[in-house]
Formats: C-alpha cells, structure tokens, sequence
C-alpha cells in the first residue's frame, strides 16, 4: 500500500507540476550593440540529457530557438517550382540554375526583450550548427535539429496522462479481482503485488516524460521496488526450502542490478527508454519465484486421478501466469501502447475457458468423490464398531458370566479371549479416545500394542500443545496406524514416533530399522495391489498435506506426513 501510494502521488504530482527539461542550457556571444542581435550560443549540456542524445554540444550557435528564426542559413530557392521542359526544336533542356538565398548567414534583427525572454525558458524547440560550418556560408551547412515538443513542453507530459489512467485503473481492477477470490483462493493473497506491480509501468511513465534526469532516475528506482511485494509474496509459496533460499537470492540480485541500470540507463539514454537488458531484469524479479512456486508437476505419487493433481497443475498454471504479468506490462508502456498486455489478458481469458475451467471441474468432482468414500468409510467403521459392540460383546459378556457359574473355567477363558479381541478390533475401527483426547494420546494407545507385536522397541515422541481439526487428527491416526503395521510386517525395530503440534500445522514421523521400501513403491503402488500405501496418500491428499516415503541411504523407512493450515 505504501508502494501503490508513492507510485500514485508521484505520477499524479509529475502530471501537475512537472516541466520538460531538454538538458541544454544557452546564453549570448558577441558585442551587445544597437542593431546588432547577439548570437545564441549553447553553454551547458547535461550529461545523458535528451539534448545529448540527439547531437546538440557546447559551443553551437542557435540558429532556431523556441520556433523563432535566429540566424537565416543560405538554402537554395528555385527560380520556378517546375521544372524546365525540352525544347521542341533541338529537344534540348535549359539549364537548372536555383539560386541561394541569403549567400551568406544573415542574423535577424530581434527584439532585445523577446531575444532575453525566449532563452529564460525551457528550450523545446531549437536548431543549432557548430560555428566552422556556420562559417563555411554554403547550403550544405550541417544543422543539427533538436527535441521539438510542443508548446511549452507540458503537452509532452500531459499527453501521458491517458496512461497513467490506465496504470489507476489497472491496479484497482487487478487487485479487487484476486482479492475477491474470482480468480482462485490460492492467488487471493497476492492481490495487491501483483496489482502494484503490474500497473506501476503506467504511474511512472509521466516521470519519463519530463526527461529530468532525477525524475528518470525515481522512475527506475520505483519500478523496481513495485515488483519486490509480489515476489516476496510468490517465494513464501515454494514449497522446498533449497529452492526457495536460490530464488531468493536470484531476486535480490536481480533487484539490485535492475536499480543499478535505472542509474546508469538515466545518463546513457533516457530519450530511448529502458534498455532491453534493464527490462529483462525487472521482468525476472517477479517471474522468477513465480515460475519456481509453480515447480515442476510431483510425479512420484501414482496416477490415481485424485483431485489434488489437477489442483497442483491449477496452482501452478495460476503462479506461473502472475509471475509473467508485469514483465508484459513493462514492454507495453511507451510504443506498444499496451497492446501486449491486452493480448496476454486475452490469452489468459481463452487458457481459463478452454482450459483451467475444466480442469478445475475435475479437480472439484474428484476432491468431492474422495471426500465421500472417506466419509463413508468412517460411517462404515462406525457401524461395524456399533454393531460389534452391541450385539457381540454384549452376547460374549453373557457367555463369560454363564460359563463361570457352570464351573467351566477354560470355555469362560477362551470367551474372554474373543471379547478381548473384539474389544480391540472396535478400537482400531473407531478409538473414543481419539475424539475425546486427540492424535497424541491414541497414537500412545497405539504404540503400546504395537510394541506387543513388534517384539522389539516403540517409541513415541511427541509435542503437541495444540490440536488440528478433527479430519486432520483423523487423518493422522490412520497413516500412523497404517505406518506402523508395516514397519512391523516390513521391517525390524528399533521404530520411533515423532508427533508435534503448532498452531500453524502439525508433522508426524515413523522410521524403522528394516531393509527399507523400495524407491519406486509409491509410482507402483497401483499396479502392485500396495493398498496401505495407496491408503495413506489418499487421507495426506483428503487434508492437503504432504506425504513423503523413501528409504534412508542406510536403511530403513522413513514415512513423514506434514499439515500447513491455511
């Protein structure tokens, strides 16, 4: 907000006040008297100023200044506008002699006030010589033209008003369209980066046209920080923390080379606009971390046509397009007239309705369809664990009383066996402790019955102050679950638990000391009727978090879950 306000008040404030300044300064030669009109000579050039750039050097006379003649230079005049025709006779043709007028430089006489009036004010029109080919007095004489602008120069400035309108309008309707959530929830917070960063291409444009080298120089620096906000706000969206460290100090790079070259680009040519290395430059800070936030597309989880997929591919078409947008706003200022920056609109509009829409419907059938058979199946625990506990247990519980007061002590054993059993059966199909106390002491309950069938050391380690939603902590205790069953199938102990809790998000950890999975196990889990893992990458993909499962380089299996909350 404080970027979009600077942008504003400084573009808004070039519009008003702001003055056309050629870089060439003038003053008089010669004897000051009556009659006689001193020359008008230049005195200063400012390095890199408009003037430089088209010629214009120390020591030229002024020929022309502010559209009034000064000096009248020999130019040739023809004696008749048509030319002479053959004669009929001897088909000869007459010879083509123009004259020149005047034969030598002939100062004109010019009023003492008026001669004082038009070098006090900015020069936006001027032709001016070097005082040999002045000299020289033929029509030949080399006269270098100067910037003509208009009027006063400020028609210069004003005639960019339309454009800074545009950059106004472009960041409202940017930044209230990704803040509504039209475009995505999971583009709504760079709203205004990308709001800010597209449009300041526009707010600055009023600064270039004054050509006042500090002004250029401000508009350099303030398009380059304008597109900080949106690639700060894309790098906090890759996902790996190596990636994310290298992007970052890319974009800083970045950024100060591109402030560098507002610098250097103010002397060297301002007339000519941003060179197309500064541009590149300025374009990378947001594309960048916009393209490493999209990442590649996770192959390593199986095609199983889950939701998450698509939505991955969304988000990263989504990251990738915001990244791009204010390098295409940067070409579109100045020449192009913002006809690239309407043609990427366009595109981005065709890709969203032939494209993203039906995907994201896919992504939203598939995501609904997994939600129902994990509901579902919970119901189904529910029941089963209901049904079990009502009916058989409560049957059992007779048995065990009936077969102790016939005195049959081995029956009544065996009885309790079974109930024992069942009892344990319930838990695992719905645990009560789960709902009333959280992951961290069913994942205690869980552990110690494992350890039964492990025959060797469980151990949990766990830190969790808070508790997730429950779909989450259900989600947990399942892969927990699932994990475990395979760590003692699989592999051999020692097996360590590690749960932690914060209020941001929530991790849970199982290793083992076994052989260790095999690297493609989750690419053919599918194929290979490996339904547990299948299991836990469909509960990590039903709470959006991520499930990772490889085999350490020593041995082993590691299965770690992580949970962000949004």
């Amino acid at each position: 907000m404080i970027l979009a306000a600077t942008l504003l008040i400084a573009g808004w404030a070039a519009l008003l006040l702001g003055r056309f300044d050629s870089g060439v300064r003038l003053g008089t030669a010669g004897p000051a008297m009556i009659g006689v009109t001193p020359r008008v000579v230049v005195t200063d050039v400012i390095p890199g100023s408009i003037a430089e750039q088209n010629g214009i050097q120390v020591g030229m006379v002024v020929t022309q200044l502010q559209g009034v003649t000064l000096i009248e230079v020999p130019n040739y005049i023809d004696p008749d506008p048509a030319m002479p025709s053959a004669d009929p006779i001897t088909g000869e043709i007459p010879p083509y002699t123009p004259t020149i007028e005047p034969s030598h430089p002939r100062p004109v006489a010019i009023d003492p006030g008026l001669l004082e009036r038009l070098i006090s004010q900015p020069v936006t029109q001027l032709t001016a010589v070097q005082p040999t080919e002045l000299a020289e007095a033929t029509p030949y004489i080399a006269a270098v033209e100067g910037v003509s602008l208009y009027d006063d120069g400020l028609d210069g400035i004003r005639r960019t008003m339309p454009t800074f309108a545009l950059g106004v309008v472009l960041m409202l309707v940017i930044s209230w369209w990704l803040a509504s959530g039209r475009a995505g929830e999971s583009v709504r917070g760079l709203a205004g980066g990308l709001g800010v960063a597209t449009a300041s291409p526009f707010l600055v444009r009023p600064l270039d046209a004054t050509f006042s080298l500090p002004l250029v120089v401000l508009s350099g620096l303030l398009l380059t920080l304008a597109m900080v906000p949106l690639a700060w706000a894309l790098l906090e969206r890759i996902r790996d923390a190596a990636d994310r460290r290298l992007v970052t100090y890319a974009v800083i790079g970045c950024v100060v080379a591109a402030a560098a070259l507002a610098v250097v680009d103010a002397f060297n040519g301002p007339a000519y606009g941003e060179g197309l290395a500064r541009w590149t430059i300025i374009a990378a800070i947001p594309l960048l971390p916009g393209l490493a936030a999209a990442g590649p597309i996770d192959r390593r989880a199986p095609d199983t046509g889950q939701a998450p997929a698509s939505r991955r591919l969304l988000e990263s078409a989504e990251y990738a397009v915001i990244g791009a947008t204010p390098g295409v706003a940067v070409v579109s200022v100045g020449p192009a007239n913002g006809l690239p920056l309407v043609s990427w609109f366009l595109l981005i509009l065709l890709a969203g309705r032939f494209t993203i829409r039906p995907l994201a419907r896919i992504a939203t059938r598939a995501t609904l369809q997994r939600d129902l058979v994990v509901a579902a199946t919970e119901a189904e625990r529910a029941r089963v664990a209901a049904d079990i506990h009502d009916d058989a247990l409560q049957e059992l519980t007779l048995l065990v009383h009936r077969l102790d007061a016939a005195g049959d002590a081995e029956g009544a054993d065996i009885a309790r066996t079974v109930s024992d059993r069942l009892r344990a059966i319930c838990g695992d199909l719905r645990l009560p402790i789960l709902d009333d106390l959280g992951v961290g002491p069913a994942l205690d309950w869980l552990v110690i019955r494992i350890e039964r069938l492990a025959g060797g050391e469980v151990r949990l380690e766990r830190s969790d102050g808070t508790r997730p939603p429950p779909e989450v902590e259900l989600a947990f205790f399942r892969v927990a679950q699932e994990a475990l069953s395979n760590a003692v199938k699989h592999g051999t102990p020692p097996i360590v638990v590690r749960y932690a809790t914060t209020p941001s998000g929530a991790s849970l950890s199982i290793d083992d000391a076994g052989p260790g999975i095999e690297p493609d196990a989750g690419e053919t889990a599918g194929r290979a009727g490996r339904f547990g893992l299948l299991n836990m990458q469909q509960r990590a993909e039903a709470i959006g978090a991520i499930l990772d499962v490889r085999r350490w380089p020593s041995g082993g299996t590691h299965v770690a879950l992580d949970w962000r909350a949004s």
